[in-house]
């Protein structure tokens, strides 16, 4: 069976859990065969506290907004029911899973952490692999992936993890679809132009490389390298 996905993503009213702040937002997307799905959970969330200045310049969010939104113990038990047995990617985990865990707790001793029914992915950990020294914060990776059409003028829980969500797939691999652009003509239609293209003609007519033996052995090296990097089989195996 599948995993199931879970991109997930909050607001707080500060850094430091161990200093009583408190969560604000959460917003978790649903992640179907490699897509984002229509379900998700969004909520914001009264913390009984005041937010740090410096968090609301970050996220928008301000105290009068939510003087009449709900404490996290009234919807407690609809975001374990979303979440329980999924995988959940978050960038930076630790300081999400810290904050969520510590409201779990809060509401209620009998509320388990997030480890006891959740596996977790951090995306950061993930980034940190591929791109080593470069910076990888979630903004640094949209760009990087090219990933827009987003309001950035605040940060914000469902935002970030619809943002996340986006960068996750192509950390992973890219999506399962792609339809590139190439002199303004898409793939499919690049397709649909050439049916009556004789691909086998010019399979046939292809010009053949001979490899020399230091470049089969560097070749091998470097295919042997990825595959140790990221536990897995090489494609190239499958068409030797």
């Amino acid at each position: 069976m599948a995993k199931k996905y879970i991109v997930l993503d909050t607001e707080t009213t500060g850094l430091e859990v161990n200093q009583g702040h408190r969560v604000i937002e959460i917003g978790a997307v649903l992640l179907n065969d490699r897509k984002k799905s229509e379900e998700h959970f969004h909520s914001y969330l009264n913390p009984a506290r005041l937010i740090d200045e410096e968090a609301s310049k970050v996220h928008g969010i301000t105290n009068a907004d939510l003087e009449d939104k709900p404490f996290f113990d009234e919807i407690a038990e609809e975001f374990i029911n979303f979440i329980e047995g999924s995988t959940l990617v978050i960038h930076n985990a630790p300081f999400d899973i810290g904050f969520l865990n510590n409201e779990l707790k809060i509401a209620s001793t009998s509320y388990p952490d997030l480890k006891e029914i959740c596996e977790i992915e951090d995306s950061l950990i993930i980034a940190r692999n591929k791109f080593p020294g470069q910076r990888n914060s979630l903004d640094a990776l949209a760009n990087r992936f090219n990933v827009s059409g987003y309001d950035r003028t605040f940060h914000g829980a469902l935002l970030d993890a619809n943002i996340l969500a986006d960068v996750f797939m192509q950390l992973t691999g890219g999506q399962s679809k792609f339809e590139f652009i190439s002199n303004g003509e898409s793939v499919q239609e690049k397709n649909k132009n050439s049916e009556n293209f004789n691909h086998i003609d010019q399979i046939d007519n292809l010009p053949k490389i001979t490899l020399s033996k230091s470049e089969i052995v560097k070749h091998e090296k470097r295919i042997g390298e990825i595959e140790k990097k990221y536990s897995l089989e090489a494609l190239w195996r499958k068409f030797q």
